[in-house]
C-alpha cells in the first residue's frame, strides 16, 4: 500500500512540473508588430506556421501596423516588442530622438516591389516608359519610395522625367491605380498578382532586380529590450532561421502549402506562383545575419534620397551577437 501511495504521489509531482514547463513556455510571449502581410515575408510565414516558434518555447502574437513609421512607434510605446518593417525607420528615430531601435535579423535583402503597369507593355518593359507618366510610389521617406527612385538612378532616368505620386498611403495603392490615379503603380505580392487576375494591370518587372541588395526588412527591438531578453532574441533568430532554410530547400508548392493558412483568399497555385516571383527575384537572405555592407549601402541611398543628411554609425543600429 506504501509503495502505491509513493507511486502516486511520484506520478502527480512529475505531472505537476511538466504542467509547470508547459506554463512557462506560455510566459515567452512575444509582440511583433508587422508593416504589412505579403508573401514577401514568406520565411516569416513558415516559421510561424511549422511551429519553429513554438519549438523555441516561444508564444508569437503578431499586429498588423502599416507603416514603417508606425511599427517602429508601436515598439517604442512598447504596444509591441519587436518590430517587423524596413529599417529607414530605426534610422529615422535614432536622428530625431537618439533613440536606439536595434535590428538583429534580417530577412528580404531586395526590394520586393513589382512595376504594374499596361500590359502591352508585358515582355517589352523599359524603364523609360515610365517617362512623363505617373507613377504612385507610396508615401515620403518609406522604403518603397526610396527604392523606386534608387532604381531610376540606376537606370540612368532622372526623377524630373517621372511624374512620381506619393501622396497615396501604401494600403490604398491598387485601389488609386485601378481608379486610374496613375498609369504606373509599385507593388507588393500578393497585390500584384490580384490586379492582374482583374485584368486592371499586369506585372513588368521586379524593382529588387534593378535597386539592388540591401537589408530592406529586418526585425528590430529597443535597445533593453534585447539586452534583458538575449534568450528569446536568440531563440528568436534561431526559428526564422528554420525558415529561411525551408524556403530555399524547398520547391515553390510545398513552400505554398505550408504558409496556405497565412493567405486563405489565395488559391494554391496562385500562391506558388507568387511565391516563384520571389523566388526567381533572389529576396531573401540565407541566413538573420545583418550584412554591414548593404546596411551600408542603404545609408546611400537614403542619403541618396535626402531623407538623411549624414551617415549614423551602423554598429549603433545593428546587432549579429545572435546569428
Amino acid at each position: 500500500m506504501k509503495r502505491i501511495i509513493i507511486t502516486i504521489v511520484s506520478l502527480l509531482i512529475i505531472t505537476m512540473g511538466i504542467l509547470l514547463f508547459k506554463n512557462d513556455k506560455k510566459e515567452e510571449k512575444i509582440v511583433v508588430s508587422e508593416v504589412t502581410h505579403s508573401v514577401f515575408y514568406t520565411p516569416w510565414y513558415v516559421a510561424l506556421e511549422n511551429g519553429y516558434f513554438k519549438d523555441e518555447g516561444l508564444d508569437i502574437e503578431v499586429i498588423l501596423t502599416p507603416g514603417a513609421d508606425k511599427v517602429a512607434a508601436s515598439v517604442l510605446s512598447k504596444d509591441a516588442n519587436i518590430g517587423f518593417s524596413g529599417p529607414e525607420a530605426t534610422v529615422y528615430v535614432f536622428n530625431n530622438s537618439n533613440e536606439r531601435l536595434i535590428s538583429f535579423a534580417s530577412l528580404t535583402k531586395r526590394d520586393g516591389q513589382f512595376i504594374v503597369g499596361p500590359c502591352e507593355l508585358k515582355d517589352k518593359f523599359k524603364m523609360e516608359n515610365i517617362k512623363n507618366k505617373t507613377v504612385l510610389a507610396g508615401r515620403s521617406g518609406g522604403m518603397p519610395l526610396l527604392m523606386f527612385k534608387y532604381a531610376l538612378k540606376n537606370s540612368d532616368i532622372n526623377e524630373k522625367d517621372v511624374n512620381i505620386d506619393t501622396s497615396v498611403e501604401f494600403a490604398s495603392l491598387s485601389g488609386a491605380f485601378i481608379a486610374k490615379q496613375g498609369e504606373f503603380v509599385n507593388l507588393f505580392e500578393p497585390t500584384a498578382l490580384k490586379i492582374e487576375k482583374e485584368n486592371y494591370g499586369c506585372v513588368l518587372t521586379s524593382l529588387g532586380n534593378i535597386s539592388g541588395k540591401v537589408p530592406y526588412t529586418t526585425f528590430y527591438a529597443k535597445k533593453e529590450y534585447i539586452e534583458n531578453n538575449k534568450d528569446k532574441i536568440k531563440k528568436f533568430n534561431k526559428a526564422l532561421n528554420r525558415g529561411i532554410k525551408f524556403v530555399k530547400i524547398n520547391d515553390s508548392e510545398t513552400i505554398a502549402n505550408a504558409i496556405k493558412n497565412q493567405f486563405s483568399d489565395l488559391s494554391i497555385e496562385d500562391l506558388t506562383s507568387v511565391i516563384e516571383r520571389y523566388k526567381n527575384a533572389d529576396s531573401w537572405y540565407d541566413n538573420t545575419y545583418i550584412e554591414v555592407k548593404d546596411y551600408d549601402r542603404l545609408l546611400d541611398i537614403m542619403l541618396y534620397g535626402k531623407t538623411i543628411d549624414k551617415k549614423v554609425d551602423i554598429n549603433l543600429l545593428i546587432t549579429n551577437e545572435f546569428n
